[in-house]
């Protein structure tokens, strides 16, 4: 019951309901009994896993990202189980795996990525994208990796009744053989087991014993970077890369897996007819090389285009949507806003696009400020004096790794 209860406050509270519509706070009115039964229900083999209700949001791409959204009993479940599986997992998962690990972020990913880059001159990388990653999972592998480490026969159970649930899409129950939705609790854990097998044991144990040179993985999640010191190492790598996928059922997706010749200051017409550009994103920033305050050559890690094209859209359909309603409100919504977009993306030398935000925010704001109604309009001159009573917040710097690399240097 210890497990249970810290599975249940460990467990988001604010998110959509599942199929049966039960809220974290109307579990939470007769805790004790709800998880005393849930618990029993797991050991003894009767609780029946529900279908997820599926939903989809859209990409920066144009498609759709397929989301199943459990019930909330359910999510506790899978908490449970997924703090068995990671007490497990960490013992195995390798260095170079950063996404949905205890103690590990997207920031650390991106240091390592940044530091490696520029100390041992990984010039050659490999943009790794796997179509359809999440929903493309092979049960029958997943279990067979499953196999080599989690053998009780209550935990092997509950995921695989998860599995086998299926998902709820406008009032029709569709089975699955395949693929584990983004937006369970346990799909991070489960999506990490399959990538640590199929691709982080095989680069390190398998590819870099026969490298020429030296080379680098980081994955987070689904999302991963190789980098080598040499074009030849690169190359075949990425020969080999699409058929060891393949075996497990997984493939690159054609446009958007790249080897990039990242040079430093290498121009477009420069490069190395084989590869395809001269930089790229990861985690939401775009690498490119730039020149340190003492005039010397470093990696940049700058906000992506399409990231901050979605930040500022976000932006303007929020004020659009809630012009109306007190400034002091809407003030202290935006701040919040810009103090997550900072948050994360406040890496050193990123401060001119933090500052290119942080006005399409005042801009937008005054904007939608202006459309209240007709006698409304809000001048600069309005619009600065309402800045001075309800500031927003300044860009500022919240990582400064590139900052302390430029310094090493």
């Amino acid at each position: 019951m210890d497990w249970m209860r810290e599975a249940f406050w460990l467990t988001r509270k604010d998110g959509a309901p599942g199929i049966d519509g039960v809220t974290a706070q109307d579990y939470e009115a007769n805790l004790e009994a709800n998880l005393l039964g849930l618990l029993e229900r797991i050991k003894s083999g009767r609780y029946r896993a529900p279908p997820v209700r599926r939903a989809y949001i859209p990409k920066a791409d144009g498609s759709q990202r397929m989301l199943g959204i459990p019930t909330f009993e359910d999510k506790v479940a899978q908490r449970a189980v997924t703090m068995m599986l990671e007490a497990v997992y960490e013992q195995d998962f390798l260095p170079c795996s950063y996404g949905f690990r205890p103690g590990r972020s997207a920031h650390q990913a991106l240091r390592t990525l940044q530091s490696v880059l520029w100390a041992k001159r990984l010039y050659w990388v490999i943009d790794i994208d796997i179509r359809k990653y999440f929903d493309s999972i092979s049960h029958s592998h997943l279990r067979t990796f499953l196999d080599q480490r989690v053998t009780d026969g209550v935990i092997r159970r509950m995921i695989d009744k998860w599995l086998n649930a299926g998902a709820v899409e406008n009032g029709l129950l569709r089975r699955t053989t395949e693929g584990s939705p983004q937006g369970g609790v346990i799909s991070p854990c489960l999506s990490n087991v399959f990538l640590h097998y199929v691709l982080d044991e095989w680069f390190e144990t398998v590819v870099k014993p026969r490298l020429g040179g030296e080379s680098l993985l980081v994955r987070f999640a689904d999302d991963a970077i190789m980098a080598f010191d040499n074009l030849v190492d690169a190359q075949r790598v990425l020969a080999a890369l699409g058929k060891r996928l393949a075996r497990f059922g997984l493939t690159l997706h054609p446009d958007k897996t790249r080897l990039v010749d990242f040079r430093p200051h290498m121009t477009e017409s420069a490069r190395h007819p084989e590869t395809d550009g001269t930089n790229f994103d990861f985690l939401g920033f775009t690498h490119v090389w730039g020149r340190s305050r003492k005039g010397k050559s470093m990696v940049r890690q700058v906000t992506a285009k399409g990231r901050l094209a979605r930040a500022v859209a976000a932006v303007s359909d929020w004020c659009r949507q809630h012009r109306h309603e007190p400034i002091r409100d809407q003030h202290r919504h935006l701040s919040s806003m810009m103090r997550g977009h900072f948050a994360y993306y406040g890496v050193g030398g990123n401060i001119r696009r933090l500052r290119g935000f942080a006005h399409q925010v005042g801009r937008i704001w005054r904007k939608w400020l202006s459309r209240r109604d007709r006698q409304s309009v809000v001048t600069w001159t309005r619009f600065n004096e309402l800045l001075k009573r309800h500031p927003l917040p300044s860009a500022k710097i919240a990582h400064g790794y590139a900052t302390a690399s430029e310094s090493h240097s």
